[in-house]
């Protein structure tokens, strides 16, 4: 398969003198793995703020049932500052909300990614390594591999492992 791929890759080099027939391969594969990674970090850092949040639930759980007058103490930037549990718990709970709308916005940019990232491979026609054995039409592994033999409209895919 990698010899096909730079071939396919040495053929539109050398058409474009001529006329433009798109990105390379390798242009392709590159773009396709930067939407990937950018999908992963939003992820990350969505699960990163789900345990924020689940931390801020714990503490804000436990102060409840605390007097309000007692001491509490509080990380504000990397200082520790002494405070009462009823100055602390309406903070608490505003950074939980706000923790709450971000991972919201995060998850359904994670979305968008995800259709564009969709689409994309649609467009470009590329296949995941293992992606064809489980291939959504039914289709099996040789009728596939017979399918990318014949002349297709879009052009050879690109395989990305």
């Amino acid at each position: 398969m990698a010899a096909n791929s730079s071939s396919t890759g040495s053929k539109s080099s050398n058409s474009a003198g001529g006329k433009q027939s798109g990105p390379s391969a390798e242009q392709v594969v590159a773009t396709f793995q930067k939407m990937r990674q950018e999908q992963r970090s939003m992820a990350s850092k969505a699960a990163e703020l789900e345990m924020d949040i689940n931390e801020h639930s714990l503490v804000i759980d436990t102060l409840k049932d605390v007097d309000p007058s007692r001491k509490c103490f509080r990380l504000v930037g990397g200082v520790l500052v002494e405070r009462t549990v009823k100055e602390v718990l309406p903070a608490l709970e505003n950074n939980k909300e706000q923790i709450t709308k971000i991972v919201e916005s995060i998850n359904s940019q994670m979305q968008s990614k995800g259709r564009e990232l969709t689409e994309y491979r649609e467009r470009y026609n590329i296949r995941l390594v293992g992606e064809g054995e489980a291939d959504a039409q039914g289709q099996t592994a040789a009728s596939s591999r017979d399918n990318e033999g014949g002349g297709s409209k879009s052009g050879a895919g690109v395989l990305v492992s």
